[in-house]
C-alpha cells in the first residue's frame, strides 16, 4: 500500500493514524508533540490488539516536522483545530511538500471548503474529511466534495476510506451535514435547559435512552420508516413553530467556558468530575466503542440480508 501522512496533534490525529495502520498503510505522523502522540499511538495500538484486532506492524514514524522525502505519498490527512488560518497554513505547508497528485483531506466542521481552497496551488485535490473520535473504532467518515474538487481525487479517497473500515458518505457541497445536525440538537437542548423545561441530566437520559437506542441500528429516516412517517409529520406541525432559533449559545454556556469549565480534563463541564474520574470515563468509553462497533458490524447499514435475527 502507498504511504499516507497524518498531520495533527492529540487523540483524533492519533486515532486516524492507528486506523490507517490497521489497514496496512505505512503512515508518517507529523505532530507538534511527537513524544506524547507517539505514546498515545502505542497505547491505542495495544488496545486494538487487546480487543482482537491484529497489529499489522505497519510503519509509523512520529515526526516533529515533515519528512525529508515527499515521494510516494498517496494522501495527507489534516486533523487541525477549527481555525481557518491554521488549516490554510497547514494546507500550504503540505502543498509545498507533496507531489501535485497527492490528495489533501482536511477536517472542517464549520468552515466552507471553498474558503480553505482559496489560494491553493492545486485546489482540486483538497477535499473535506471529518472523522469521529475515536477514529480507529468508529465507522464514521464524512467527505465534503465541492465543484472545485477533482472527481478522481474524491473517488480515490472514498475507496481508501472503505479499505480503512469506514462507511463513508459524500456531501456534494461546501459544508458537512454532521455538524449541522448535532448543532440543531444542541441548540434545542440548551433552550430546554435555559427555560426550565428539563435539566442537563434529563436531556442526556432522553437522548441516550431513545435516540441512542436506535441510531446504532438505523438513521433518522430509516427509523421513521419503521415507526411510520405520518406520526412524525403530525408532531412536527405542532412542535416546529416553537423550536429554538437562537443564533449563538446561551449566556450560561459562554460563562461556563469563560470560567475554564471545559469538560472532564478540567474537572468540570456540564457535570463535575473528581480526581481520576476523567481517566475512568475514558477507559469505559474505550471499551464501549469496541463493543458498539462489533454490534454495528452485525447489523450493516442498509443491508437487511446480512443482519442476524
Amino acid at each position: 500500500m502507498k504511504p499516507l501522512l497524518v498531520s495533527g496533534t492529540g487523540p483524533l490525529a492519533a486515532g486516524i493514524t492507528v486506523c490507517l495502520l490497521q489497514a496496512g498503510h505505512p503512515v508518517t505522523h507529523c505532530t507538534a508533540n511527537p513524544e506524547s502522540d507517539g505514546n498515545l499511538i502505542d497505547r491505542l495500538r495495544k488496545a486494538e490488539a487487546k480487543h482482537g484486532r491484529p497489529d499489522l506492524e505497519a510503519q509509523s514514524p512520529i515526526l516533529g516536522g515533515l519528512p525529508e522525502n515527499p515521494d510516494g505519498f498517496a494522501a495527507a490527512i489534516i486533523a487541525a483545530p477549527e481555525c481557518a488560518d491554521t488549516k490554510k497554513n497547514r494546507i500550504a505547508e503540505l502543498e509545498a511538500f507533496l507531489p501535485p497528485d497527492a490528495i489533501i483531506a482536511v477536517n472542517t466542521e464549520s468552515i466552507a471548503l471553498s474558503r480553505l481552497q482559496e489560494g491553493a496551488r492545486h485546489p482540486g485535490r483538497i477535499i473535506g474529511a471529518n472523522w469521529a473520535d475515536p477514529a480507529h473504532t468508529t465507522l464514521f467518515l464524512e467527505m465534503i466534495v465541492n465543484t472545485a474538487c477533482k472527481e478522481a481525487s474524491a473517488h480515490a479517497f472514498r475507496d481508501m476510506a472503505i479499505g480503512w473500515g469506514k462507511d463513508p458518505y459524500v456531501v456534494p457541497g461546501d459544508e458537512g451535514i454532521r455538524s449541522r445536525m448535532m448543532s440543531a440538537m444542541a441548540r434545542e437542548a440548551f433552550f430546554l435547559v435555559s427555560n426550565g423545561y428539563a435539566s442537563v441530566e434529563d436531556i442526556d437520559r432522553a437522548c441516550r435512552n431513545d435516540a441512542g437506542y436506535y441510531l446504532p441500528f438505523a438513521g433518522n429516516f430509516r427509523y421513521m420508516d419503521l415507526m411510520g412517517p405520518y406520526a412524525y409529520g403530525l408532531v412536527m406541525e405542532d412542535l416546529n413553530p416553537g423550536l429554538d432559533r437562537s443564533e449563538g449559545p446561551p449566556a450560561w454556556m459562554e460563562q461556563l467556558l469563560h470560567q475554564g469549565n471545559t469538560g472532564m480534563d478540567a474537572g468540570k463541564g456540564f457535570y463535575e468530575y473528581g480526581e481520576g474520574e476523567a481517566e475512568k470515563w475514558a477507559s469505559v468509553f474505550s471499551r464501549f466503542s469496541y463493543r458498539i462497533r462489533q454490534l454495528m458490524h452485525r447489523y450493516p447499514f442498509g443491508d437487511n440480508e446480512k443482519t442476524e435475527p
